[in-house]
């Protein structure tokens, strides 16, 4: 992201909604996120970090309902006060409809942060719902995450958060076929032609960051000659992408595996782009599966 002041993302919503999974993507991004922050404790947050401007030029904060319903209220004031002290703030909303978050508890175990021996879980996300109708309705971003994956909700948080850059940020994704294709996704190459890694014994339990197996496929022309056609193709219509203002575009690299080849090639591309085209962000989906 470039910025030309400081930015404060508040992430808040459903317990069970993707907070977490929206903070690590704008972690990232480059923002500097803390979780599960009291909403009493906001002012002096946001006195802090405006007087470190460059160590906190990004910030994103998790809250939840978890605050007293009389602090969540103040929020959206507390935010106006923020963006006229020269703050630029955004308030992202994660939501899902009821039987998914039911089952998001059901399958982690977890405990609704609002059960207790009054409220049975339906009734805590229904009082959940009421606590934040107000910052839902004050959101910039609301993200239902009924029917999209940990995956999908990344990508969205980062389309959300580059739409008003004047830069582009570039994501690199690596993948397995056999996993299925990522959604979302601009270009897709495929790795399934060139040597695997797989094959050969010492080198099955690595991945395309290894040494060895990075050592292994640069042995084959096929696999430079792969890199380099790809690299000449984004490098060729990435401006074009820039200059119909394109703020996010992802390429899709995949192989049988999506942990040998896709990997080392996405890592190489990245080098390759450098910062010429805004931001490039690497995400391996088989490695962090």
């Amino acid at each position: 992201m470039t910025m030309s002041r400081q930015d404060l993302i508040l992430v808040t919503g459903l317990s069970g909604g993707g907070k977490s999974t929206a903070l690590r993507a704008l972690e990232d991004l480059g923002c500097y996120c803390v979780d599960n922050l009291p909403a009493a404790l906001l002012p002096e947050f946001a006195k802090q970090i405006r007087l470190k401007p460059k160590q906190f030029s990004r910030v994103a904060l998790g809250v939840d309902a978890r605050s007293p319903g009389s602090e969540l209220e103040e929020i959206p004031v507390w935010l106006e006060e923020q963006a006229n002290a020269g703050l630029r703030c955004q308030l992202f909303f994660l939501t899902a409809d009821t039987n998914a978050i039911i089952k998001r508890f059901s399958e982690t175990r977890r405990r609704h942060p609002l059960t207790t021996g009054e409220f049975a879980l339906p009734d805590a996300i229904e009082q959940e719902k009421e606590l934040l109708g107000k910052l839902k309705n004050r959101a910039d971003w609301v993200i239902d995450t009924t029917d999209i994956n940990i995956h999908q909700l990344r990508r969205q948080v980062w389309k959300c958060v580059g739409g008003d850059n004047e830069s582009m940020t570039v994501v690199l994704e690596s993948f397995a076929f056999k996993r299925g294709v990522p959604q979302d996704v601009d270009f897709i190459f495929d790795a399934r032609i060139l040597p695997n890694p797989h094959w050969v014994a010492e080198l099955r339990e690595r991945n395309g960051l290894d040494q060895p197996v990075r050592d292994w496929l640069e042995q084959d022309q096929a696999v430079e000659g792969m890199l380099t056609d790809i690299l000449h193709f984004l490098k060729r219509w990435l401006p074009e992408f820039q200059h119909s203002q394109r703020s996010y575009v992802t390429v899709g690299i995949g192989c049988t595996g999506g942990r040998h080849r896709s990997v080392y090639l996405v890592d190489r591309l990245a080098d390759g782009l450098g910062t010429d085209f805004g931001e490039v962000l690497i995400h391996h989906r088989e490695l962090q599966a």
